[in-house]
């Protein structure tokens, strides 16, 4: 996994810094090769006339023998043979992600047609299945962890750093809040590419309003003359909180879009970070007095 960070470098232009991480993850086929019958098996199912009876009971998906037996090529070379297996290509909807939209009758019908039972003598390895890029890059974006983001205000008044009520209080990303995510996987001959991108935070304080377009540039001479996307107004101060600080909830939403080099492509479910911080925010006391008359 490779992430931009959001943090902004200070000139307003953000997403200087890269990080990556590697992690592991299991991923079941959604269609594979199970292992079926032995050669001899298979030769007396067919030369005692079972196939036959099979075949208009259960229909087979309305292949005759003959045509069953095409599935099946040279399988009277391996009548003797009880210990070599012929493997069957398998699907299952058990396997596949909770938001994917295909058919696993339409997936299933593709690999049965170009996928034939295939013969595997004793000792030997199964066929390997191919993981399509749909199913690896669900599986690889779920074992990614997004970290939550972080945040820095300004002012920052006294020992506690405390903002005050009724300012225009800067907000910033910080650290490694991720504006973008990319995520490879490969499995097989098949790689997914996972792209997720986030436009700003969203912010909810307690006692204050926040206004978020983007994910705002620390506080600076300079940056104060251009001004800032992201700001929250408090109003009132931290006083009745238990901590003596206000809670603020912020969260980062990140549209998800994948493509395979198997030709697969499309969006997954909207990723949402959520995290909580606090700001101490502090109340500047002014005095009102009625002027005495002069004399």
């Amino acid at each position: 996994m490779e992430s931009v960070s959001a943090a902004a470098d200070g000139s307003g232009s953000g997403g200087a810094t890269v990080s990556s991480q590697s992690v592991t993850a299991a991923v079941h086929p959604v269609c594979w090769y199970q292992e079926g019958s032995t050669g001899a098996e298979v030769a007396e199912w067919f030369d005692s006339g079972e196939a036959d009876e099979d075949t208009r009971n259960l229909n087979f998906d309305g292949k005759s023998v003959e045509e069953q037996k095409l599935d099946y090529p040279d399988y009277r070379l391996h009548a003797d043979d009880t210990e070599g297996r012929w493997y069957m290509p398998t699907c299952s909807s058990k396997y596949m992600a909770d938001d994917d939209e295909r058919s696993i009758g339409d997936i299933a019908e593709a690999y049965y047609a170009e996928n034939s039972p295939v013969w595997v003598p004793a000792g030997e390895s199964a066929p390997v299945p191919e993981v399509d890029g749909a199913t690896l890059a669900q599986a690889a974006w779920d074992a990614v962890t997004i970290p939550t983001a972080t945040i820095s205000y300004n002012p920052m008044v006294g020992d506690v750093g405390a903002t005050i009520v009724g300012m225009d209080t800067w907000v910033w990303a910080t650290g490694d809040t991720p504006k973008e995510v990319q995520v490879t996987a490969t499995a097989g001959s098949t790689t997914a590419t996972i792209t997720a991108t986030a436009s700003m935070l969203t912010l909810q304080p307690k006692d204050g309003t926040a206004t978020c377009t983007g994910f705002g540039i620390p506080w600076s001479e300079d940056n104060d003359a251009k001004g800032t996307d992201c700001l929250i107004v408090f109003d009132r101060s931290s006083a009745h909180f238990k901590d003596g600080v206000t809670p603020v909830d912020i969260k980062v939403s990140y549209a998800i879009t994948y493509t395979a080099t198997d030709g697969a492509a499309g969006t997954m479910d909207t990723h949402t970070t959520s995290t909580t911080t606090s700001i101490p925010v502090a109340e500047i006391q002014a005095l009102n007095t009625i002027p005495t008359k002069q004399p």
